[in-house]
Order: structure tokens, then C-alpha cells, then sequence
């Protein structure tokens, strides 16, 4: 049973891999035996992840676009294809968010949380998902957040978006799962990532989330791999539809 979780011969692509969670789960792919292909806008810290998978015996690739760009999205998914002959995993991590109070929100900050949050992601699922289709074969990962489930002030299309993961991911899921494919999501709670470095030195948000977590304190990254590792692999064949809260408790405590 436990060789279902091995991704030997998968190749996967991890959006926003260079760092934070999404270098978390494309590192643990890449032990698990998976080819990860990671992507970001910048090179430079794309090729140190490479590197550090690779010093660890793992196997990895990146391409460098920014995800609101359909037509690069395209084409980065079509160059996997060529180059690895497949795509059979996608990990749709990359994400933004705008902090402000409703009324002093824009909606231009609106607009491009939602493309980079939703559209985005909607798109590089739709175009993995052919690919997957052909093959009969694939695991669509979308990551959302608690607050998929919950809110806070000041984040509301943060807010807005990744409940609208939870939707989204559902919709897919009954149109591909007799097709081979399976659509899961992951909602994090908070993680101690360069991303929530500022928030980790609030010292006041810090009490708020150890408080708040059941478990009593922040998840380090290397604690979404596990939740990763599953829903990619052969071990979740009959999981689709569902958001794995990976939270330490966070959303089930009043």
C-alpha cells in the first residue's frame, strides 16, 4: 500500500516552486520520485531550488512566467510536454494578496488578486487537463488557504478567491473524474514562510495564532509535503473534490 505513494516516473508542475510552499511540496514530489518542473517570474531563485533538489538526488526543471499570462502559461505547459513526453501532475500554488480595508480598496487590487488567484489558476488546470485527458491519467492540485473556509478583515479578495478555490476545484472534479483525472485542493493554515515573515514578527498576530491553532504554534513548510505527496499520488485514486486543511485544527476551533 505504501508504494502508492510514490510518484516514480510522474512529472509534476509546481507553480510559484521557487520558494515558500510551493518549494515545500515541489521538494517533497521530488522525493517521493516525481520529475518537478517549478515556475516563477524570476530565474535566479528558480535555479537555486533546482539545484537543491537536485544535490539531494531529486530530479527538477523549471520554466520562468508569470501565471496571469495565458499565453505563457500555454506554452510553459506545452514545452513540459515536449521535454518530459507528459504532464501528469499540477500543483497550482501561486497566489497574491492585497491588505486593505474595504473602503479604501481598489478595484484595480481587486482585479489582479482575482486574475492571479482564480483565472490563473483556472486556466493552467484547464490547459494541464487536456494532457491529462489524453493520457486517462492525472491529479490536479489547487492550493487555497483557511481561508477557504473562514475570513479576516482587510484581506477580502484574498478572501473571496480562495474560497472560490474550493468551488472551482469541486466543478472540475465531477467533469474529469471519469476521465482519469481526480481535482483536490489544500488549504495551509499559517505557515512560518518568507511570505508571513512580517506577520511572524508581529508579536501581537503571532499570540493571535498560536491561540487560535490547536496545535499551539506556526507549521513549518516542510509539513505540507505529506498532504502533497497523497493527493498527487496513486494512494488518493478514489479522493476528488475535496480541500485537505493542513491547519493544525485552526478551522475547526470556535
Amino acid at each position: 500500500m505504501f508504494g502508492k505513494l510514490r510518484l516514480d516516473g510522474r512529472v509534476a508542475m509546481v507553480t510559484g516552486g521557487s520558494k515558500g510552499l510551493g518549494r515545500a511540496m515541489a521538494e517533497a514530489l521530488a522525493s517521493a520520485g516525481a520529475m518537478v518542473v517549478m515556475t516563477a517570474r524570476s530565474e535566479g531563485p528558480l535555479q537555486e531550488a533546482v539545484e537543491a533538489i537536485e544535490r539531494k538526488g531529486g530530479k527538477a526543471d523549471y520554466r520562468v512566467f508569470d501565471t496571469t499570462d495565458e499565453e505563457a502559461g500555454k506554452e510553459a505547459i506545452a514545452s513540459i510536454v515536449r521535454d518530459h513526453r507528459r504532464l501528469e501532475i499540477l500543483i497550482n500554488n501561486a497566489g497574491a494578496i492585497h491588505r486593505a480595508p474595504l473602503l479604501e480598496s481598489r478595484t484595480e487590487d481587486y482585479r489582479h488578486v482575482v486574475e492571479t488567484n482564480l483565472i490563473a489558476l483556472y486556466t493552467l488546470a484547464r490547459e494541464a487537463a487536456r494532457h491529462m485527458v489524453e493520457r486517462g491519467y492525472g491529479r490536479i492540485i489547487n492550493i487555497g488557504s483557511v481561508m477557504t473556509t473562514i475570513a479576516r478583515p482587510n484581506i477580502g479578495p484574498y478572501v473571496a478567491t480562495k474560497h472560490a478555490v474550493a468551488g472551482i476545484t469541486k466543478s472540475m472534479a465531477v467533469e474529469l473524474a471519469q476521465q482519469g483525472v481526480t481535482v483536490n485542493a489544500i488549504g495551509p493554515g499559517y505557515f512560518g514562510t518568507e511570505f508571513n515573515a512580517p506577520l511572524m514578527a508581529d508579536a501581537e498576530f503571532t499570540k493571535m495564532v498560536e491561540d487560535r491553532t490547536p496545535i499551539g504554534r506556526w507549521a513549518k513548510p516542510e509539513e505540507i509535503g505529506g498532504a502533497a505527496i497523497f493527493l498527487a499520488s496513486d494512494a488518493a485514486a478514489f479522493v476528488t473534490g475535496h480541500t485537505l486543511y493542513v491547519d493544525g485544527g485552526l478551522t475547526i476551533k470556535l
